[in-house]
């Protein structure tokens, strides 16, 4: 299977969309159970207790669900503030939840409480950076005080009275959301569903393909791709491989050589699993702290497998912190949970 395919189905009864680019697995998302909060929804809730020791309150929401924000300054309890989920919440705990909103589309993002027209810097042409930055500024002209816009790349190439109209929407309803401040608990923007944020945030580039419609995993080998996602093993190229396996207090990653035993095969497997690992991070939704047990390999090589990793994981996009490694020639990092595991999903 060659180019870049966007394939939309189901995934044990529930909406789902995948990835593909090349034949290779690039992403997978699915609904998550019905009455679960989903990230980027957008509430009206009411501030609760303060947590000593955590920077944080818990937020009411509405349907009983409980949100966890990390802010303390400026909220007393029974206060109503606007929030938006940034993540899955793990099990027993309250649902992480931001006060920065986020309103996003295919082509914009409206940024309350961050003033300013931004062009995504994935555009460079500067004839088209211009002329996004006129459309901008007309299309947010007598915007509420605060409001900013950042237009993405997926403007470069569409139609300039497209993007206004979706520029317009957007502020609409972000206007709207931010003057709503009174009253109970309330979900006012849902989250988006597995198939819509493939639309919004997949089809840049445009994809070669996009099959939907029952049968579409089946057909395309997606089915097979997920299961294979679901092992902990993860070959690499000569014959090495990494386990990925989830603890309750980290993810932890082995990289192994295979049956190669030439001196260079240590760093050819860490290059290739430093590569791999955002990947396989994303495709099981994956997050928290991660330590790596590389392969065995001369300490002067480590530079050099870290500045692949970092690489990779800017590349990625998620939100990730890369430490170092330790004393013990281990190397850890955080990346944000943004989603629930896919173990769990399909549980």
């Amino acid at each position: 299977m060659k180019g870049r395919v966007i394939a939309l189905d189901t995934l044990r009864g529930r909406q789902a969309a995948a990835l593909i680019v090349d034949g290779r697995l690039e992403d997978v998302l699915i609904d998550p159970p019905d009455g679960a909060p989903v990230p980027g929804a957008i509430y009206r809730g009411i501030v609760e207790r303060p947590m000593k020791g955590q920077g944080g309150v818990f937020v009411r929401l509405a349907d009983g669900a409980t949100g966890f924000l990390r802010q303390v300054s400026g909220l007393a309890p029974g206060r109503p503030v606007l929030v938006q989920v940034s993540g899955a919440a793990e099990p027993g705990k309250a649902v992480p939840v931001t006060a920065r909103l986020l309103f996003k589309s295919r082509y914009a993002i409206l940024t309350p409480d961050a003033p300013g027209l931004n062009v995504s810097r994935q555009i460079r042409d500067a004839a088209v950076r211009a002329g996004l930055d006129d459309l901008a500024a007309g299309a947010m002209a007598g915007a509420a005080p605060g409001l900013g816009l950042i237009l993405r790349s997926a403007c470069a190439g569409a139609d300039p009275d497209e993007v206004t109209r979706d520029i317009a929407l957007m502020r609409g309803l972000a206007e709207a959301v931010l003057s709503d401040l009174t009253g109970a608990p309330e979900l006012l923007v849902d989250g988006p569903g597995a198939q819509e944020t493939a639309w919004r945030d997949w089809a840049d580039p445009p994809p070669d393909e996009v099959a939907e419609g029952a049968g579409t995993f089946a057909a395309l080998g997606v089915d097979g791709l997920v299961a294979a996602v679901l092992m902990p093993r993860v070959p690499l190229p000569g014959g090495g491989h990494m386990m990925v396996e989830p603890t309750r207090a980290l993810i932890a990653v082995d990289v192994n050589t295979g049956p190669d035993t030439s001196p260079a095969a240590g760093l050819k497997a860490n290059i290739a699993a430093a590569r791999d690992l955002p990947r396989q991070l994303r495709l099981r939704g994956l997050g928290g702290q991660v330590v790596v047990d590389f392969a065995p390999m001369p300490k002067r090589e480590r530079a050099l497998v870290e500045q692949v990793l970092r690489a990779a994981f800017k590349a990625d996009g998620a939100e990730s912190s890369l430490s170092g490694w330790t004393t013990l020639g281990l190397y850890e990092l955080v990346r944000k949970r943004d989603r629930r595991p896919l173990a769990e999903e399909l549980a």
